[in-house]
This record gives structure tokens, C-alpha cells and sequence, in this order.
């Protein structure tokens, strides 16, 4: 029943066509019931031949035309597939109604193909309501939007006409049409869609926005960054659509022994008439064997597990990751703004004599403002806090995991570690020596004018207030070893890793450096989650087994370096994912041993005749339905994440 007998496939759900299948559908319905109606008649018939003429001409006539009519749509779609090459398993249901309709048993034909085609097109209509689901993802962007002019005015333009640097303004219970930044205004803003969070986020001038997303106070005009099937909501949508279409490898494995199983379940249902001589056994071998709970097993499963996850705002490329999930021993993160929030925050200023800390801070800020490194947004918060003047920089290049150089109020900035300064030949021992502020775990800055180091900025980071309950928890999943990288000094590193509770640490990381270790950890024979921003951690995420991004709401390169993607920056979710996994694999496990058990009773059942065909094929049904019941229990997993507020960058 994986696959429909009427031409409404799982295949053609593509695309934005679901109300046409559906009337399809609804047709198809209609010519069912039709069929079911003649059966029924046919019945009738032959209990009151006084009321309808000679019992045999009008009973057999109906019990014929409406077995026609239903089991010609199955026997139809079995042709089709034998004549493409494609093996469904519903050809056994196909010959079973076949054989029951040239026996002349048009009752049992009709009653099999009735109960088949009802079932499957309650599945069929099951899987149009998850794709009309996912359009409605889509339709949560508006179609129209209003541009606001430079004088002010507002013109009402459809969405699709949105680009890059446009102006809207969006009024309370409007859904946003684009991705952007707010120039203006104060709201509040549903976000569930995005990142999974059922609370409000306060917005302000200058935050991001999501397309899709619900404004719920005050009006906001918003300068477009992203729009159509570049936003995330667009971005999310189309990871939706590319997991529906992977595969575990135990459904790739029934795919494999399909070959094999029809012809050695033909060969039982005729070893079953040979040694009965009684054609129903037989029938009811065959609808009983079509393996629908045994393949409904995984993919259902796999549905449930991702709406779950999806409710979290996880974002899973492929079903198959979700395995390793619960597979993984150790876990590897990235410090600045995975397990800390990255909000660095400026907690002293220390120039050089004679030079004075505001023309330090501004010289700092002018560098550091085209950078997107949390250091570089604290020196810029901070200098727009004093109110300090600061100008666009030239021939700004940063140097990952290092510094930036810039040209600034005509002169030459370099901000970042001692060690990046003292390559470029700067001597910074003529500075106030921040040890003991380094040694308590704050980072530092050091700046240089001129090839003259003129100061040094320390910073601090906060662990995330959900950091060391989720390292607690990864360690209850069976992860035996927690590494923590960063390009801070080894005094951070020592701070943060002591109190989140983490095995090990590695500081002075370079990107490189972070992928050395990842491939170090697994020769180790671990089984390894990267997990980062996506910035600079790409090559190490890349490298580990599992590779999740943290707070990828936004990021196109976290959202295309990682396999899963974390909506928000809620740490909770690592541990619910491996969780997840494994409770997935329970619930398949479950499935798949009910599924065995079914086919083997009810072929067995069938053999010493307890089993008529159309009993069988009502218990086809029940057996898929169960399975269905048990998989939908894991839409609900992860319920008790819900309440938790992110905290945001």
C-alpha cells in the first residue's frame, strides 16, 4: 500500500499541485465506493432473489462489473510496473484478485480490490494533507508586499518582485515577505516557523527578520537581504523536500529483496493449493503477504521522527544522518557561539602612554567593523555605546582564527592576537602587560597604528545558561568524550571547559587545526558530532560523522556546511536529537518485528484455511494501520523542549 494503484503517487506529490490530486483522488474515491456499492447489490441479490428477479443473472452480473471496476485499477498498476521494471510487492495483491476473479469467486475479487484501494487511498489522501503541510510553509510568506519610496510613500508590489536593498513596512499581524534587517520600529516576533521557539522574540532596529515569520506588535520597516527562494523560510522548505526524498538503508535493503520475495511467495501460495487443492487458501496467502506494515516500518517511522524534530526547529538533509545521530561517542564543539553565546562583551581598555583611549577605540572599531567575529561586534557595540566617531576602513582583510588589517583616518589598523602582531614584526611589550587579566580567562585585543602597538582591548564570553546541562545529558546518551576547540588562549579554553564539564580542550585552534583533531578523534574509533556556527568551523563539520550547525536561522553557510541544522541556539537539542534517533530506531525495530510476525501468522493462518481471503485483506489493513499508530507516536517526542527562550545574538 506503499504505492497507489490508481496513479496517484508518492512520486507526483512534487511540486504545487495538491488540490488537482486531490480532486483526483476524490474521483477515484468515488469510483470505489461505486464498486463497493455493486458488490453490496451483489450480496443483496442473492439473499432476496424474490426482489430482484433470477438470483444468478443479477448477482453474478453485479459481483462481475463490480470486481471489474475494482480490481482493475491494481491488476492495471501491476502491469505498469512489471512493464517498467519496477517491483511494488502489490503484485501479489494484483494476481491474488486476478486468480479470484477467472475462479469465478467475483465477491472475494471484488471485496479484496474494494478493501486495497479504500486503504491506500486513505493513505494517499494522508500524504496529500503532509504535502498541502508543507505548501502551507510556503503560503506563510504574504504574496503581496508594501515598498516604501524614498519620500516616504507606500506602493503594494507582489513578493516575487522583491529584491535585494528594497524597503517594506510590515504592520502588526502582518507575516513578514522577506528576509532583512530592521531599519526602524519595535515589535515582537513569532519565530515558531524558523527556529522552533513558541515564544515572541523582542525585535529592535537593526535585528534580523525572517520571511514568514509573524509581526505581532508594532510596525517595522525592513531593508530586504534575502528574498524568494533565498530566504531561510525558502532554504528550510527545500531541505523539507530533499529528506522526504532519502532513504535509510534498511528501506534501500527491501528495495534490494523485493526481487525475491514475490516469486518465493508465488511459490508458497502454490506449494498451499497443491497440497489443498482450494483456491482461497491461496488468495488469502497472497493479499496477506503483500509486506505493506513490513515497508510502511521505516519511511513512517522516519516521518514522524523528522515532524518531530522539525517542530524544534532540527533540520535533517537526510533520514540516514538521524541514524548515526544515535550512534555518536564522542562530541566536538566549537566555543565562541556554540557553547558560549558569542556575545563578547569589552570589559577593559588599556592604551599605550600617551595614547588615549578614545582614538584607540575609534581606530579599533573603524578595523573591526566590517568583521562579523564577535570580538569585532563588541568593539563596535562599545564604541557606539561612548558615542565614539568612527569611519568605513579600506583594504580590510581578515585573517581567520587571528586578526584584521584595515586603512583607517590614514593610517594602518591591525587588530587581533600578540602572535598576529608580532608576525607582522610589532612589538608589543612596549603595552601594559594584561596577564593577570588573561590569566582570570578573558581574551584579549591587542591594536596596532603604524606598525606601533598602541594598546590592548579585553573581552569576556558567558557560557550559554544551557551549556553544562547538555553536556551532562551527551554524556547520558553514551558519549564518552566532550572536546571543546577554540582559537582563544588556552586560560579561556581552561575556564569555559571547567565549567561546562568537558573531557578535554584544545585552544589556539586555527581552522586547520580543528580539523586535524576531528580526524584524530576518529582515528580513536569514535564516532564524531562536529558541531559550530558553520563559519569558520566548515571544513571541521564537514569532517566529523554528523556535522550540526548551531543557530543556522539565517546562515546560508551553516545551512549548506552542516548535515543537520539547529533553527535556534537552544544546546537542549543535541541531546534530544540522539535521543530521538535512538527512540526512532526503537519504534522501527518494533515495526518491523510486527511486520514479520504478521506475514508469517497470517501465511500460516492461510495454509490451514482460518484465513479467507477477505478476512485477510481487512487484516492487511489493520496490520498497516497499527504500524502507522505506533511510528505517529514519535510526533510528539520532545514536547518538554518547547518552553525554552533562546538567547539570541
Amino acid at each position: 500500500m506503499v504505492h497507489t494503484h490508481i496513479g496517484v503517487k508518492a512520486t507526483e506529490l512534487e511540486g504545487g499541485h495538491t488540490h488537482g490530486k486531490q480532486m483526483r483522488v476524490s474521483f477515484a474515491l468515488f469510483g470505489t465506493l461505486a464498486g463497493g456499492a455493486l458488490l453490496f447489490n451483489a450480496q443483496l441479490a442473492s439473499w432476496m432473489p424474490g426482489l430482484f428477479g433470477t438470483e444468478g443473472d443479477v448477482s453474478t452480473l453485479a459481483a462481475m462489473v463490480g470486481a471489474i471496476l475494482l480490481g482493475l485499477p491494481i491488476v492495471l498498476h501491476a502491469v505498469k510496473g512489471i512493464i517498467h521494471g519496477h517491483m511494488h510487492m502489490d503484485e501479489l495483491v494484483a494476481l491474488a484478485v486476478f486468480a479470484a476473479f477467472v475462479t469465478g469467486n467475483y465477491v472475494t475479487a471484488g471485496v479484496v480490490g474494494f478493501i486495497m484501494l479504500l486503504a491506500e487511498l486513505m493513505e494517499t489522501r494522508t500524504a496529500l494533507g503532509a504535502r498541502a503541510s508543507i505548501e502551507s510553509l510556503i503560503r506563510l510568506t504574504p504574496t503581496t508586499a508594501n515598498l516604501l519610496a524614498g519620500d516616504g510613500s507606500e506602493t503594494e508590489i507582489e513578493v516575487a518582485r522583491l529584491k535585494t536593498g528594497d524597503v517594506v513596512r510590515v504592520r502588526p499581524g502582518d507575516n513578514i515577505p522577506a528576509d532583512g534587517q530592521i531599519r526602524s520600529g519595535l515589535s515582537s516576533i513569532n519565530e515558531a516557523t524558523i527556529t522552533g521557539e513558541s515564544l515572541p522574540v523582542d525585535k529592535v532596529a537593526g535585528m534580523q527578520v525572517f520571511a514568514g515569520t509573524t509581526n505581532l506588535t508594532g510596525a517595522l520597516d525592513i531593508v530586504v537581504t534575502k528574498a524568494g527562494h533565498d530566504t531561510t523560510l525558502g532554504k528550510v522548505q527545500q531541505l523539507i523536500m530533499a529528506a522526504e526524498k532519502t532513504q535509510l538503508p534498511i528501506m534501500r535493503m527491501i528495495d534490494q529483496y523485493v526481487t525475491w520475495y514475490i516469486p518465493t511467495i508465488l511459490m508458497i501460495s502454490v506449494i498451499i493449493y497443491f497440497f489443498t487443492k482450494d483456491w482461497n487458501r491461496s488468495i488469502a496467502a497472497l493479499v496477506i503477504s503483500c509486506p505493506c506494515p513490513l515497508i510502511l516500518a521505516t519511511p513512517t517511522a522516519m516521518v514522524a521522527a523528522l515532524s518531530a524534530a522539525a517542530r524544534l526547529g532540527i533540520l535533517v538533509k537526510n533520514v540516514s544522518l538521524l541514524e548515526i545521530a544515535g550512534k555518536i561517542t564522542a562530541v566536538v564543539f566549537d566555543k565562541t557561539g556554540t557553547l558560549t553565546t558569542g556575545q563578547l562583551y569589552v570589559t577593559k581598555l588599556e592604551p599605550a602612554a600617551g595614547v588615549e583611549p578614545a582614538e584607540m577605540l575609534s581606530l579599533t572599531a573603524s578595523a573591526e567593523q566590517m568583521s562579523k567575529h564577535p570580538a569585532a561586534r563588541a568593539v563596535v557595540t562599545l564604541a557606539k555605546e561612548a558615542n565614539v566617531q568612527f569611519e568605513t576602513a579600506s583594504e580590510f582583510r581578515e585573517t581567520p582564527g587571528k586578526g584584521v588589517s584595515a586603512r583607517a583616518k590614514g593610517v594602518t589598523v591591525l587588530v587581533g592576537r600578540d602572535s598576529f602582531l608580532k608576525e607582522k614584526g610589532i612589538d608589543v611589550s612596549r603595552v601594559p602587560n594584561p596577564s593577570l587579566h588573561e590569566e582570570q580567562g578573558f581574551s584579549t585585543l591587542y591594536v596596532a597604528r603604524d606598525n606601533q602597538c598602541i594598546g590592548w582591548i579585553g573581552l569576556q564570553d558567558k557560557s550559554r545558561p544551557e551549556a553544562q546541562q547538555a553536556v551532562q545529558e551527551l554524556f547520558g546518551c553514551d558519549v564518552r568524550r566532550v572536546t571543546m576547540l577554540t582559537g582563544d588562549r588556552g586560560e579561556v579554553a581552561n575556564r569555559i571547559s571547567a565549567e561546562l564539564g568537558c573531557t578535554d580542550y584544545k585552544a589556539n585552534c586555527l581552522p586547520q587545526d580543528k580539523l586535524a583533531v576531528v580526524e584524530r578523534i576518529k582515528q580513536d574509533g569514535h564516532i564524531v558530532a562536529v558541531v559550530g556556527d558553520g563559519i569558520n568551523d566548515a571544513p571541521a563539520l564537514a569532517a566529523g560523522d554528523l556535522g550540526i550547525a548551531m543557530g543556522a536561522a539565517g546562515s546560508d553557510v551553516a545551512i549548506n556546511s552542516a548535515s543537520i541544522a539547529l533553527m535556534s541556539d537552544d544546546l537542549r537539542r543535541l541531546p534530544f536529537l540522539m535521543q530521538l534517533s535512538r527512540k526512532t530506531r526503537g519504534v522501527i525495530n518494533q515495526n518491523l518485528f510486527f511486520g514479520v510476525l504478521f506475514i508469517v501468522l497470517g501465511i500460516s493462518a492461510s495454509a490451514v484455511g482460518w484465513l479467507p481471503p477477505i478476512m485477510a485483506a481487512f487484516l492487511h489493513f489493520g496490520g498497516s494501520v497499527l504500524v502507522v499508530f505506533n511510528s505517529a507516536r514519535l510526533v510528539r517526542f520532545g514536547e518538554h523542549l518547547d518552553p525554552h527562550i533562546t538567547v539570541r545574538k
